[in-house]
């Protein structure tokens, strides 16, 4: 199966710079709207054929354009929402609080399921949910499948499941409003990412994104 997996389009909160997690979350900035009026022209040279969203609004008013564009239904499902930030909620994600949330998902992603965002979901549980909407997508038949969800959900699973992305790939690689991965396989055979945002995935060594080590610490 060829997945696809789409950042909603810009909200206030991503202005802000905040963790703003919690069901059912802002609606989508005036660019935010743009970026998702041009998400059915930007995947043009994909066969799309099941289309799934979180129960965020931003996600699935990102997928609305191309559902319509498609004919397709768009498939809500709360297996890939955001990761919830707990304790954490509507802090400002650059923060010295904040900047746990992120060190915790990329935690998880280097193996440390266990750990938990204070307040929050563990990389267990958390894995578990997003795992289980890909199931069900790759038990579909469809062979090409978009999924709009959001960008530390998406990083954390890709180098939680992708075996040619790392902790530090995802680390390095903020995924911009619209953003696409672009994963190909099946929960059986395992999955490896072809691009990151148009660009061909190259993992990125053992440094993160200030060239120091990634800190993975909870």
């Amino acid at each position: 199966m060829r997945l696809l997996l789409v950042r909603h389009g810009e909200t206030p909160s991503n202005i802000g710079h905040l963790l703003d997690t919690a069901v059912p979350g802002p609606a989508l900035t005036p660019l935010g709207e743009a970026q998702a009026a041009a998400l059915p022209k930007a995947l043009a040279g994909e066969d799309i054929e099941a289309l799934y969203a979180s129960t965020l609004l931003r996600a699935r008013l990102t997928a609305a354009p191309l559902a319509v564009e498609r004919g397709l239904e768009v498939r809500v499902r709360a297996g890939i929402r955001e990761v919830s930030a707990g304790d954490l909620e509507m802090l400002p994600g650059e923060s010295a609080e904040g900047r746990v949330y992120m060190r915790t998902i990329f935690a998880w992603a280097a193996g440390d399921t266990a750990a938990r965002i204070p307040g929050g979901e563990s990389g267990e549980e958390a894995l578990a949910r997003y795992d289980a909407v890909t199931a069900e997508a790759a038990a579909s038949g469809a062979r090409t499948v978009a999924m709009v969800s959001h960008g530390a959900a998406i990083r954390m699973w890709t180098a939680a499941r992708a075996a040619n992305v790392d902790v530090a790939f995802a680390a390095a690689h903020p995924l911009g409003n619209t953003g696409v991965v672009v994963l190909e396989g099946s929960p059986a055979d395992g999955w490896k990412a072809l691009s990151w945002e148009g660009a061909a995935v190259q993992p990125a060594g053992e440094t993160g994104p200030t060239g120091e080590p990634v800190d993975t610490a909870r």
